[in-house]
């Protein structure tokens, strides 16, 4: 299983990035596919996240508003677009796969966001 994540970059703050996750080894639809971030030195924090059964999508306060999850199905990817973003989302990105029993982790990409 492989889950390569892309889309990061350094921007200004208010721009916008679309951050995509490609899966390899698995089908997105059958699992619960998201995004999480991690700082140095900080907790890895949960961004965004689609379920398998439904498509629910579920965001944390800091991504409400600013943040769309969606998967698609035919290239299985999921995307993470966000927009207005501050210098407080500088982080590397990475998704996670989950079903049940199985959770897989990708590399993540770096999102820079300067002032």
């Amino acid at each position: 299983v492989q889950l390569q994540a892309s889309g990061g970059g350094l921007v200004q703050a208010g721009a916008s990035l679309r951050l995509s996750c490609a899966a390899s080894g698995l089908t997105v639809s059958t699992y619960t596919m998201a995004w999480f971030r991690q700082v140095p030195g900080k907790e890895r924090e949960f961004v965004a996240a689609v379920t398998w059964s439904g498509g629910r999508t579920y965001y944390a306060d800091s991504a409400k508003g600013r943040c769309t999850i969606s998967r698609d199905s035919a290239k299985n990817t999921v995307h993470l677009q966000m927009n207005g973003l501050k210098p407080e989302d500088t982080a590397v990105y990475c998704c996670n796969a989950r079903s049940f029993i199985k959770s897989y982790w990708g590399q993540g990409t770096q999102v820079t966001v300067s002032s």
